[in-house]
């Protein structure tokens, strides 16, 4: 298997999180007599190989690393997929989705080492934007719940993707959120970015509101300048704010303290968050993702 190279001591804290919410989350399926009746599925949508090798380096969307590698340190760590192909009891199904071809075909070597579960695996090559949008539309959600884990390189994630999650009234997502990966970077100092980069960001929150919501006009401009200087408002915690927000809107319920992932400096990275689609279940997921988050 290919080494799969990426993160840090924060990609343990959201794999740890993960897996206790499966192991929550199976022991509710299972024990409940209304809630076995439904099929249960993992989907990863950013699924890698499977396994990674871990290093004190980081790697943005852009491939620049955010500090020096210490090659002596990596060490081979289970990822997201064998957490939960790991959680017992078993999903029914477990999806993962990979755009590279290689990583793909790792992960579908993944039925050799789990060969109980081997008829449960799926592995799907493609765009993950594109098949989730389909799965969603494809399965019968009158009889089916899952979790959903998009965990990004970077600013992949689009928001017709998580609306579509978000109809299903039946999936429970954990999300990597690209805060300071991807959008603080994307928000430029004296003026809205413009081109592909405000696309980008525009595809990511739903809304081209992001605008008015982390810049303001600069009390130097004039309203007859035909070049007006702006001034960005936005902080981490204020693009958390608007992040969760625009969650808010489409989902049943949110939890509000998504957790901060660092790099080594101590700046912030990622937000792991997670929403709730289902209205019965929605309180009682949060409260137990809102504990695991630490809030």
């Amino acid at each position: 298997m290919r080494n799969h190279t990426f993160g840090g001591p924060w990609t343990e804290e959201k794999l740890t999180r993960l897996r206790k919410y499966l192991e929550a989350y199976t022991v509710i399926f299972t024990k409940h007599e209304r809630a076995r009746r439904f099929r249960r599925v993992y989907v990863d949508a950013f699924a890698g190989t499977g396994i990674r090798k871990q290093s004190s380096g980081e790697t943005s969307e852009y491939s620049l690393p955010l500090f020096e590698e210490d090659y002596e340190a990596q060490q081979f760590i289970k990822g997201s997929a064998q957490v939960a192909l790991e959680i017992e009891p078993p999903f029914h199904e477990y999806l993962f989705i990979e755009k590279d071809p290689a990583f793909a075909a790792d992960l579908a070597e993944l039925k050799h080492s789990y060969a109980k579960l081997a008829d449960r695996i799926v592995v799907r090559k493609g765009d993950a934007n594109t098949i989730l949008v389909e799965w969603t539309r494809a399965s019968d959600w009158y009889c089916q719940r899952a979790v959903v884990f998009l965990d990004p390189y970077g600013m992949q994630v689009e928001w017709p993707t998580l609306k579509a999650l978000a109809e299903t009234k039946a999936v429970d997502l954990w999300l990597l959120f690209p805060l300071g990966q991807g959008v603080n970077r994307l928000l430029t100092r004296d003026a809205p970015p413009t081109g592909p980069w405000a696309d980008r960001l525009t595809a990511t929150f739903g809304t081209d509101e992001w605008r008015t919501a982390f810049y303001r006009p600069s009390s130097q401009s004039h309203f007859l300048d035909d070049d007006p200087r702006y001034v960005k408002e936005a902080r981490f915690e204020s693009i958390t704010r608007f992040f969760l927000k625009r969650l808010d809107s489409i989902f049943e319920k949110v939890a509000p303290n998504p957790l901060v992932l660092r790099n080594s400096k101590n700046n912030p990275i990622f937000l792991l968050c997670f929403a709730a689609a289902n209205k019965k279940g929605a309180t009682t997921a949060v409260k137990i993702a809102r504990d695991l988050l630490g809030g």
